[in-house]
């Protein structure tokens, strides 16, 4: 089963208005590049927005900014805003009762499965947007602020 990209693509997002030295971006010019439709973008900002990461101006020249510097949005914020936090899905139907591993089975990975959820939460709120944007800046040999 694939996972979702919007985790991904919101930290996309949020490192483009990072650089940007707080010049509001349109939607079109994120979704050129995060190489994906201005709608998927718009989407993402509009749970962004809700989660208290980004805000919009309207008008002429406007468009999406952080609503908080980027030092202060952890991965774990953008996570928490964008994805279903339940990092693994269980059976779509319901396990046999009356098996003896059907009737055990959930009882017995919820345990595992949450001390993996906890380590990559922990991870997530180690790392900042602006740490995304430094290491871009690194890896792309620009320095921040890039001007659009």
């Amino acid at each position: 089963m694939p996972t979702s990209t919007r985790f991904a693509v919101a930290v996309h997002i949020l490192t483009g208005l990072a650089v940007s030295d707080g010049k509001p971006l349109r939607s079109e010019d994120l979704a050129y590049s995060a190489n994906t439709g201005a709608v998927v973008i718009r989407g993402l900002l509009s749970r962004l927005n809700d989660a208290g990461l980004t805000h919009s101006q309207l008008g002429a020249g406007g468009g999406a900014l952080l609503a908080k510097p980027a030092a202060k949005i952890r991965l774990l914020d953008v996570y928490r805003a964008v994805e279903d936090t339940e990092l693994f899905s269980m059976h779509r139907t319901p396990p046999c009762e009356n098996c003896a591993v059907g009737g055990n089975i959930l009882e017995a990975i919820q345990p595992p499965l949450a001390k993996a959820r906890k380590a990559m939460e922990n991870e997530l709120a180690k790392t900042t947007v602006a740490d995304i944007a430094v290491e871009v800046a690194r890896l792309g040999k620009f320095s921040i602020p890039l001007v659009w």
